[in-house]
Formats: C-alpha cells, structure tokens, sequence
C-alpha cells in the first residue's frame, strides 16, 4: 500500500515541488511506493482528513497533526538535503 505524504510550503507551488520530486525519486529508489499531495501550509488540516503518513513542510505548523513532521527547509537551501531524505525515507519504513 503506498504512503503518503503533504508536501507544503507557502505557495504550494514552488519549494514544494522541488521537494515532492526529490521525495518521490528518492522512494521509487528505496523502493518505497509514495503518492505526495501538494498544498500551501494552511491546507495541511483539510488534507489530513484524506489521510497522510507523513508531512514534510518549510512553513512553520501551528497545531500538532499526529503524524510526523519533517522540516523541509533543506530542499530550499540545499543544505543538509540528504540527511532529509534520509529522515523521510526511516519515517515511511516505520
């Protein structure tokens, strides 16, 4: 069964297609099958009511989801990238 995940950032269209394209590379390579949902940071809470096993977001997240959060800023900067992806990958196996 796939895993999903939100993929946010302020527009929710920019940095979190960059990061919904890396996510969904690096998990075909790991062999993980993921579908990522893109939106802005305040469409995180009607998303959620779809299902989700994971939130990765470069916005700041003002309530607690009950699923577990990655902060996404790496895929902007480019620093620290692959320990992200890294991080995403250990939350999908769980």
């Amino acid at each position: 069964m796939a895993k999903t995940v939100i993929v946010s950032c302020g527009t929710g269209i920019a940095t979190s297609t960059v990061a919904a394209i890396a996510i969904e590379e690096a998990c075909k390579e790991a062999g993980i099958d993921v579908v990522t949902k893109q939106c802005k940071g305040q469409e995180i809470p009607e998303l959620l009511k779809q299902g989700a096993d994971l939130i990765v977001t470069t916005s700041v997240m003002r309530f607690d989801p009950g699923i577990p959060v990655v902060k996404g800023l790496a895929f902007l900067t480019g620093v620290g990238k692959d320990a992200i992806v890294q991080e995403i990958l250990d939350h999908l196996r769980e």
